[in-house]
């Protein structure tokens, strides 16, 4: 492995891990659901609206 691909790997790994900690992968994830069952996706504003709206209606148990 070239020194090149190693790096173009890690990035892509710290990318992957960014971006499931900041949640964004939960719009891509939406969006590939709508896409593929024909659904027409709500904005991203009202998604993350609902999103937080269910945070709120059931609270997950932290440590911290």
């Amino acid at each position: 492995m070239t020194a090149t691909a190693a790096v173009a790997r890690a990035w892509r790994g710290v990318r992957w891990y960014l971006k499931e900690f900041t949640g964004e992968a939960r719009w891509d994830d939406y969006l590939a659901h709508c896409a593929e069952h024909g659904h027409q996706p709500v904005s991203r504003r009202e998604f993350e609206r609902r999103r937080a709206d269910a945070l709120e209606r059931n609270p997950v148990s932290r440590c911290c």
